[in-house]
């Protein structure tokens, strides 16, 4: 079963992957390995909070594609961590970021930011993306909120709904592209 607050995030985020030329690039995957499922160039996994992106950067090469999912709210120091991700992007790379917004409080080992989609879009902007070259979306609803009180609700479709209720955003992700220059 999928975790029903990830539906909507996940189907829009593959869709925008699916676009891309996988073998030519080189796709890093913080804390996770769920796109490893392409068939990139090359494909490295770093795991938080072994490798601390808030105070290092991969100094063995440059990406095409750095994906972050649910990753940032446990970080003590995004911003910083976000411009590693840009240090670690070749020109014309893409960041990929998901995070939760309206879901309980989840220690592992801190659970520290969240972001509205425009605050999502600042927070890209302030560590050097462009504005103009970020998609930032987000999806919830009431229903999917408190059925994730107590524990991580599946989804069973048919009978859990995937309307999107803008003012309930459960999570928040953005797909931001950095400058070719």
């Amino acid at each position: 079963m999928a975790d029903w607050a990830r539906i909507v995030m996940n189907q829009r985020t593959d869709h925008v992957i699916r676009q891309l030329d996988h073998g030519s690039l080189d796709a890093l995957e913080l804390s996770g390995n769920h796109w490893s499922r392409f068939p990139w160039r090359t494909f490295r996994e770093l795991h938080y909070p072994q490798f601390d992106i808030c105070r290092e950067i991969d100094h063995d090469r440059l990406y095409d594609v750095i994906f972050a999912e649910q990753v940032f709210e446990h970080l003590t120091y995004p911003y910083r961590a976000a411009r590693n991700v840009w240090r670690m992007l070749k020109p014309g790379g893409y960041f990929v970021i998901t995070t939760p917004f309206l879901l309980k409080i989840h220690n592992h080992p801190v659970d520290c930011s969240r972001w509205t989609p425009v605050g999502m879009l600042y927070f890209l902007e302030e560590a050097g993306f462009d504005r103009d070259a970020t998609y930032v979306d987000s999806w919830g609803n009431r229903a999917c909120i408190n059925a994730n009180y107590e524990r991580w609700a599946d989804y069973v479709e048919g009978l859990h709904s995937l309307e999107n209720e803008p003012d309930f955003p459960i999570v928040v992700w953005a797909i931001s592209q950095k400058p070719k220059v």
